[in-house]
């Protein structure tokens, strides 16, 4: 009996990363293929799977009515699902699937600041001949990069279980621009900052992405 106790004592507590939709830490998803290939030229990504296994999990608090939650996959980007009133399936206000495009550190706090007020917002942004306009508009002619946090969860061995979140503080600006009609492709920019080891992390974040329909969505695993 005692000895059952202490061991009952000693174990620290399963770390649970969020879910929604079906949408898990470890499992699996596969999107509609028909309509996925028949967008994807119209779009900057190329060969994009069907088929996803999400190997980590993020979590943004925007206010206290929005969450973000992403899910990370084997095919280097992320399912996003934007929760508003709520945190279950019927409060999903908006999907996106996004791809890394690019990443470029950032070395000193000179360069820090220029990222912050010339890299990440601007009224238009360029990518590889296309022009994105500027979604997040403030009232001043300046509009300042969003800022966030993200905290991720990685899986804890083959158990399921999470490791304990890392930390992100993310500035961001989104854009758009119309690839068919009523069809978008979104720009995202994030300078992210991090401390690793003690030290300060940092780097532009260069990503694109385009609606899903949750309907599109089939859980596998």
């Amino acid at each position: 009996m005692f000895k059952s106790w202490f061991k009952k004592k000693d174990e620290a507590p399963k770390i649970q990363a969020p879910e929604v939709m079906g949408l898990r830490l470890g499992g699996a998803f596969e999107l509609d293929e028909l309509k996925l290939r028949l967008i994807e030229p119209e779009l900057i990504i190329e060969g994009a799977a069907s088929t996803h296994i999400i190997q980590a999990v993020g979590a943004v608090q925007l206010d206290t009515d929005s969450t973000v939650l992403r899910f990370y996959t084997d095919d280097e980007g992320y399912l996003q699902v934007l929760l508003s009133g709520g945190t279950d399936e019927s409060h999903v206000a908006d999907v996106k699937l996004w791809y890394f495009y690019e990443v470029q550190g950032v070395h000193s706090d000179a360069e820090w600041e220029r990222v912050l007020k010339y890299e990440v917002s601007a009224p238009t942004a360029e990518l590889e001949g296309h022009t994105f306009h500027r979604v997040w508009e403030s009232t001043t002619q300046h509009s300042p990069p969003v800022a966030m946090t993200e905290n991720t969860y990685g899986q804890k061995g083959t158990s399921g279980d999470a490791e304990k979140p890392n930390r992100t503080d993310q500035f961001a600006m989104l854009y758009e621009r119309e690839v068919s009609p009523g069809v978008q492709e979104y720009l995202l920019k994030t300078a992210e900052e991090k401390i690793i080891d003690g030290r300060v992390d940092r780097c532009l974040v260069i990503s694109t992405g385009f609606d899903v329909q949750p309907a599109d969505i089939e859980i596998t695993g």
